[in-house]
């Protein structure tokens, strides 16, 4: 049965690197007994995991985004714990076991996807309620329906979202998946405002086009624009106080994944924009990147980005 795992503290041991003299993120993390304890916790930040790509699947793409979470875990906890960040700002709260579908068509895959939303949300609800920030690493996007439905319920009204990304994933309601997370966030009252940034001209269809020209809670900014010169603040201002950051990894250049692209962001660019700390955001989703791929591609790099990308983020919050 699909559940979630809280890790112990001697789940957290197993991943550590020793070295002598020095003090990793993995010897100052915590750890919880039971998700009521999060909220006598000191951390401000609570990490968990998706390792899925069922809803990449559903969405046509190529399985390897649930090959993320482990590396990427290890990567964090054998950060160095020092005067810039300490291990003790993050609690280490786990992740969810996934099982596959027993229908393997796209049908079946989408009412999985379904399955995985109901199961991520009341997770979600219980770290913002308790006052945390939560950093998702998936798995796929289409999970940024659960984290959105989770964070508007534990803050009882729709949030904003700043999604970077090539992709607006403003797919029709055809079923659950990888392309349509913001499509139900919208259609369901959890999201409010809606601003992307990064888009592809070539990868978004006439339909998304027009429903973010038409839709004044929809914004974006192309990435065929930033090139040109343009930035994202005016996005930035059009969002409330408190926003949900995703960042899908594809689309940063050369990034392995479904959708891995040859022209995006540079690491630096998404790295300046996490520290630049123009927000405080109520939780990060780092989406869609993968350390192998189905098709037999393989990029041990990806669980470095993500530290990299974990870590600026706390810095900055």
């Amino acid at each position: 049965m699909d559940s979630f795992k809280l890790y112990k503290q001697e789940d957290i041991d197993k991943l550590l690197i020793r070295r002598a003299g020095e003090v990793k993120l993995a010897e100052k993390v915590q750890v919880v007994k039971s998700l009521d304890e999060m909220k006598s916790s000191a951390a401000k930040f609570v990490l968990l995991g998706i390792p899925e790509d069922i809803g990449v699947r559903a969405n046509y793409g190529i399985a390897g985004a649930a090959s993320t979470w482990k590396p990427g875990l290890v990567a964090i906890l054998n950060i160095q714990s020092n005067k810039f960040l300490r291990g003790d700002e993050l609690l280490v709260l786990g992740h969810f076991e996934i099982e596959e579908p027993k229908e393997g068509s796209v049908e079946g895959l989408r009412d999985k996807v379904s399955e995985i939303d109901d199961l991520v949300y009341p997770v979600i609800e219980k770290i913002v309620a308790a006052g945390k920030v939560p950093i998702i690493i998936g798995g796929g996007h289409n999970n940024a329906y659960p984290i959105i439905k989770g964070a508007s319920i534990a803050l009882k009204k729709p949030i904003d979202v700043l999604n970077i990304d090539a992709h607006a994933d403003l797919r029709t309601l055809e079923g659950r998946h990888s392309g349509n997370g913001f499509s139900y966030a919208l259609n369901d009252g959890f999201l409010n405002r809606y601003s992307i940034f990064g888009l592809h001209q070539n990868y978004n269809n006439e339909a998304i086009l027009n429903q973010i020209e038409e839709n004044p809670k929809l914004k974006a900014v192309f990435f065929d624009d930033v090139l040109k010169g343009v930035d994202y603040q005016d996005l930035l201002a059009g969002l409330s106080e408190h926003p949900g950051l995703e960042i899908d990894l594809d689309c940063i250049q050369n990034v392995l994944s479904s959708a891995e692209t040859p022209s995006g962001f540079a690491v630096n660019d998404i790295r300046k924009l996490i520290l630049a700390g123009n927000k405080k955001y109520t939780y990060l989703h780092l989406t869609e990147g993968a350390s192998r791929m189905l098709d037999g591609r393989v990029d041990k790099l990806t669980s470095k980005l993500i530290a990299y990308l974990v870590s600026d983020f706390m810095k900055a919050q």
